[in-house]
C-alpha cells in the first residue's frame, strides 16, 4: 500500500478516534457500577445505543473478554449473546496492554452481515483504577462520518506484475498483427481528435483485440465501446459535440499527438515485448502501460515522454525505430489546417511541388519527416473530398 494511502487511511481514523474516544470514556465509566445485574446493565446500553450515533451494536465484556450483557442494536436486546467469548477477535488484541484506556479496531468484515466494520472498546475501571471490563461498540463504515478530502493517487512511477503463466511463456510468443496495427496511423489521429476537440478524457486502447474504450467529459460516469468499425471512419468524430480542451487537464494539448506516438513506437518496436494495451488520461496526466510479459506500469505522461523507447528495450534491439525522429503532430495540423483553408487549387500546387521535391519557403525549415508528414496528410485530404469540395 502506498504511503500516500497511508497517510489518507491514518487521517481518517484519527478522526474517528477524536469522534468516538471522548464519548465512549463517559458511558464506559458509568458502565461499572450495572456489571452484577446485567437488567440493569442492559437498560443502561440502551440508553447508550440510543446516544452514540452511528452505532450499530453495543455491549459489554469482563476483563478476560468474554462478554456479560446482552447485545443492543437497533431492534433490542439479543441475550443469546450473552457468555459469548470475544477474546480472540481481532478487535480485541489489545487487552493484554494495561496502559490502553481507548482503542479504534482496524477495519475488518463482519462476521454477521460481512460488511465493512470497526469496533471501538473502552477500558471499564473500578474506583481504584482497576480494569473490569470493556464497552465495545460497532460501527458500520458506511454509516461513519469521513473527512471530505478524497485520496489522491501518488505522482510516481509504479509497476505492477502480472500472470507468472504469461511471464513464463513470454520468449515463445510473437506479436501477431491486429486489425489496429493495419489502421494504426487512423486510429491515433482519431483518438486525438476525441481528446482535443471532441470532449473526452480518458481513454483505453487495446491494440492486440482492436477496440478502444472511451469516456467523455459530458457523460464521464460511463464508458463508450470502440470497435475498428468506428475506429476506422473519421465520421466517428461526428457522434461527439465539439468541446473546447477540458478546463481541468493537466497534460498540454500539444503532448497529446506525442503521447499517442510514443504508444505508436511501444506497439511496433520488437516481435515479442509489445505493447497489448494502454490507457491515457489528461486529468491526472497518468498513462498506463500493458506489455506482452503482463507487466503493466503507470506513470505520469512527461515522465513516459523522457524514458523514449531506449528506456523500455533497449536502443540495440531497434535502431531503425530509434533513429526515426519525432515529429509535433499537433504543430503540423495547425499548419495542414492553414494550408488547407487556401483552397483546392493552392492545395494541389503545393502537392506538386512538393513531389518535384521543391517545397514552397514556408515547408523549407521542415525535416523530410515533417515534410512527408504534410505532404500524406494533405493528399489524403484531397483523395477524399476533391470531388465534392473543388466542384463549389
Amino acid at each position: 500500500m502506498s504511503n500516500s494511502l497511508q497517510h489518507s487511511i491514518h487521517l481518517q481514523r484519527q478522526l474517528l478516534k477524536d469522534l468516538l474516544g471522548n464519548a465512549l470514556s463517559h458511558y464506559a465509566h458509568a458502565s461499572y457500577p450495572q456489571m452484577r445485574d446485567i437488567k440493569a446493565l442492559d437498560n443502561h446500553l440502551r440508553d447508550t445505543f440510543k446516544a452514540l450515533d452511528h452505532s450499530k451494536y453495543v455491549y459489554v465484556l469482563d476483563d478476560h473478554g468474554v462478554q456479560v450483557s446482552s447485545t443492543i442494536n437497533r431492534f433490542g436486546a439479543d441475550e443469546e449473546a450473552i457468555g459469548r467469548d470475544r477474546s480472540k477477535r481481532p478487535y480485541m488484541q489489545h487487552m493484554y496492554d494495561e496502559r490502553i484506556d481507548f482503542h479504534l479496531s482496524q477495519a475488518y468484515i463482519s462476521r454477521n452481515k460481512k460488511r465493512p466494520s470497526v469496533t471501538a472498546t473502552q477500558t471499564i475501571r473500578d474506583a481504584h483504577g482497576k480494569r473490569v471490563g470493556y464497552l465495545g461498540v460497532d460501527y458500520d463504515l458506511r454509516e461513519l462520518p469521513h473527512s471530505d478530502v478524497i485520496y489522491e493517487e501518488p505522482s510516481q512511477w509504479r509497476q505492477i506484475k502480472g500472470d507468472p503463466a504469461i511471464r513464463q511463456g513470454l520468449f515463445s510468443q510473437e506479436r501477431v498483427e491486429s486489425l489496429m496495427d493495419q489502421h494504426i496511423d487512423q486510429v491515433m489521429s482519431v483518438h486525438e481528435a476525441l481528446i482535443v476537440d471532441q470532449g473526452v478524457h480518458h481513454i483505453q486502447i487495446h491494440f492486440s483485440s482492436s477496440r478502444s474504450t472511451i469516456w467523455h467529459t459530458d457523460d464521464p460516469y460511463v464508458y463508450r465501446l470502440l470497435t475498428m468499425d468506428e475506429l476506422s471512419n473519421t465520421n466517428i468524430c461526428l457522434a461527439y459535440p465539439r468541446r473546447p480542451y477540458f478546463e481541468r487537464a493537466t497534460v498540454p494539448p500539444p503532448m497529446v499527438s506525442k503521447v499517442l506516438q510514443q504508444l505508436k513506437a511501444l506497439r511496433f518496436a520488437d516481435e515479442t515485448i509489445y505493447l497489448r494495451s494502454a490507457s491515457f488520461n489528461i486529468v491526472n496526466g497518468k498513462v498506463s502501460l500493458n506489455f506482452s510479459c503482463d507487466g503493466t506500469h503507470y506513470l505520469n505522461y512527461d515522465e513516459f515522454l523522457e524514458k523514449g523507447l531506449e528506456f523500455w528495450f533497449g536502443g540495440a534491439a531497434f535502431p531503425d525505430a530509434l533513429s526515426t525522429p519525432a515529429i509535433d503532430q499537433y504543430k503540423l495540423d495547425l499548419l495542414i489546417e492553414d494550408i488547407a483553408s487556401q483552397g483546392c487549387i493552392q492545395v494541389n500546387k503545393l502537392l506538386y511541388a512538393m513531389e518535384k521535391e521543391n517545397p514552397i519557403d514556408s515547408l523549407q525549415a521542415l525535416s523530410m519527416a515533417e515534410r512527408e508528414y504534410i505532404y500524406n496528410e494533405l493528399k489524403s485530404v484531397m483523395e477524399i473530398y476533391e470531388g465534392e469540395m473543388c466542384s463549389l
